[in-house]
């Protein structure tokens, strides 16, 4: 739906055949620890970025998770030579890990339903999904999966992903682009002044790094009255600031950014959120409730309702549309 909302043209079947036939796209963890389906092209420099992740090499994480330093290098070596050249589901992977290191108690660890000792092997690009053996995901080595896997340094690909950052969400503070990436506001900081190419801007007293190259089109840039429907967990809301009032005025931010790390589905018009929505298949039919934070004007509600008919044309659905 994320496509969906963005692309001219795409079809049900279209990202599935991307991931799992083409190998254009990759499924693993990624950013903030979190799932994201990443270009194939491109995989070789994010793993580089995630590469710099150290947070799974701390006391407090060890701790936390009950394995020692040297207990986890060697599931993550055990990880690297069971996926190679093989598609496991979890449970297979743990059996391999069985064999190789010897460890029942190793191996066991993999049954955690939230990869937390699986993320560590993806983040040193050991391990990316394959595709399912029905309910059961799988997974396999990236250079088993990836075609052309093409590698970069890691100061080049932190580099390449602030500016990508920055030109996406810019302008941005350093403590959205922490949150964003999942570093310290200091660290941050450090890294978008590495780059020449920065400049600070002031939009409406908020002040915020932006690429000086995009300046000069983003003070030119006029509203266009876009109106969106945007699914639960989109980027747009996951890479703008939570506390600027521009986006989603604060007394609603609770109504999106729900406990346990839940994001709702969002109405977008203008760029700001300005209520919250679901969907749901029932039969022939695609209900959808949109649930506005105040009076939507006219224009707004005709984007909407416009939105929710490509919606339901989209999943192939009779529309079924209730204001909330």
């Amino acid at each position: 739906l994320a496509l969906w909302a963005r692309v001219e043209g795409v079809e049900p079947g279209d990202l599935h055949r991307a991931l799992w036939e083409e190998r254009t796209l990759v499924k693993t963890w990624a950013i903030r620890g979190t799932l994201h389906l990443l270009p194939a092209a491109d995989f070789g420099l994010w793993l580089a970025a995630l590469g710099t992740y150290r947070h799974y090499l701390r006391p407090s994480w060890f701790k936390a998770f009950g394995i020692g330093p040297d207990e986890l290098e060697a599931l993550i070596a055990a990880i690297s030579e069971a996926l190679r050249g093989r598609e496991l589901t979890r449970n297979e992977l743990a059996v391999h890990v069985a064999r190789i290191t010897g460890s029942p108690d190793l191996s066991a660890k993999l049954e955690d339903s939230w990869g937390a000792y699986l993320k560590p092997a993806a983040f040193r690009g050991q391990l990316c999904f394959a595709p399912p053996a029905g309910q059961n995901v799988r997974f396999t080595h990236p250079e088993t999966w990836v075609r052309e896997l093409r590698t970069t340094g890691e100061e080049t690909a932190l580099a390449e992903v602030t500016r990508r950052y920055l030109h996406a969400y810019g302008p941005a503070t350093r403590e959205d682009y922490g949150r964003w990436w999942g570093i310290s506001p200091a660290q941050a900081l450090a890294r978008q002044r590495a780059r020449h190419d920065v400049t600070e801007v002031d939009v409406d007293g908020r002040r915020g790094l932006l690429l000086a190259a995009d300046a000069a089109e983003a003070a030119d840039a006029q509203p266009a009255g876009a109106v969106r429907l945007l699914p639960a967990f989109d980027p747009y809301v996951v890479g703008s600031s939570r506390d600027d009032t521009d986006v989603l005025a604060s007394e609603h931010k609770a109504r999106v950014h729900r406990p346990q790390g839940w994001i709702s589905a969002v109405l977008l018009a203008e760029g700001r959120i300005e209520g919250v929505w679901r969907h749901e298949r029932r039969g022939g039919r695609v209900a959808v409730e949109i649930r506005p934070f105040g009076a939507p004007g006219d224009d707004v509600r005709a984007g909407a309702e416009a939105e929710a008919r490509r919606l339901a044309a989209f999943l192939g659905g009779e529309l079924e549309l209730v204001w909330s």
